[in-house]
């Protein structure tokens, strides 16, 4: 194996560990369960942890984006007519 590749992986493995380390300082710090939506911080540190993708929208065929086109059209001619 190249030193240099050694190297980097330990420096990357060492960086994830500070980033552990530091969110279980602030996981202590905090004290009590909190309630509510958490701190900018913690979802920073999770969505850098998962590295997942964004999901993908689905997509709706021609004959059905017709069709909801012309339910909308509907409901916003009924909504005007009123």
């Amino acid at each position: 194996m190249n030193i240099l590749q050694m190297l980097e992986e330990l420096r990357s493995e060492r960086q994830r560990l500070e980033e552990a380390i530091l969110v279980i300082e602030r996981l202590a710090a905090g004290g009590a369960k909190r309630r509510g939506r958490p701190p900018k911080w913690m979802a920073a540190t999770k969505s850098a942890e998962g590295g997942t993708e964004p999901k993908k929208r689905r997509a709706f065929s021609a004959a059905t984006r017709k069709k909801m086109a012309e339910a909308q059209r509907r409901r916003w001619a009924a909504k005007n007519a009123a």
